[in-house]
């Protein structure tokens, strides 16, 4: 393979690197709208059809990177970039699969009478989206500070996610009636947070690589 298809390859592989951000993007959005709006009308239809979309860009950039790795056995920076990206595939796959919870627990919560607080969830969402938005950017435009404020976003949503189950906790021990509920919204909430922590494992990597190509 010669530099000029090397280099074409991995713009290809860096669009579709994206296009996976983008697409977890799309299924931030429509949680987002869906909790705002009180709306779950294919919620989970439609976040799981963006996540079978990440799914595949999963599988075939894998066996693309490996194809590259094989045919080029590229070295130094190149070697870290492909590495960056191979290894941070499986996260942004795993972080579309949370959103698919998140969908599900949505679409249950919004049946039950017993739980009037979905606004509580709103913080926690919209930090979710800064992070994502962040790491897209970090990766776009190589640029490390953002790939570290994505770590600081996370610490934000880990200090949310813990003051949202106290919260929680204390409403179904007041009301009984609230348990299914209540239990249904801290799985939901911790969904957010492992979601989080994906994507603070792609930024990390993604600031290794950049802390070493300077």
């Amino acid at each position: 393979m010669t530099r000029s298809a090397f280099d074409s390859s991995l713009l290809g592989l860096t669009a579709s690197f994206l296009r996976m951000q983008s697409l977890g993007l799309e299924q931030l959005a429509l949680l987002r709208e869906a909790l705002q709006s009180g709306r779950m009308m294919n919620l989970l239809d439609r976040v799981k059809a963006l996540d079978l979309e990440i799914d595949q860009l999963e599988v075939d950039l894998e066996a693309e990177l490996l194809l590259l790795i094989a045919r080029h056995q590229p070295v130094a920076g190149d070697l870290r970039f492909v590495m960056m990206l191979l290894k941070s595939l499986t996260d942004l796959e795993r972080a579309g699969d949370y959103a698919v919870h998140i969908a599900r627990d949505l679409e249950v919560l919004s049946a039950q009478v017993a739980w009037s607080h979905p606004g509580d969830l709103l913080p926690l969402l919209s930090h979710l989206t800064g992070m994502l938005e962040k790491l897209a950017y970090a990766f776009a435009e190589r640029d490390l500070p953002a790939a570290q404020e994505v770590q600081r976003l996370d610490q934000q949503v880990d200090a949310l996610y813990e003051q949202f189950q106290r919260s929680t906790l204390t409403r179904m021990l007041e009301d009984s009636r609230s348990l299914g509920a209540g239990l249904r919204a801290t799985s939901l909430a911790r969904s957010i947070e492992r979601h989080g922590d994906h994507l603070v494992n792609v930024a990390e990597r993604i600031e290794t690589w950049l802390a070493n190509t300077r």
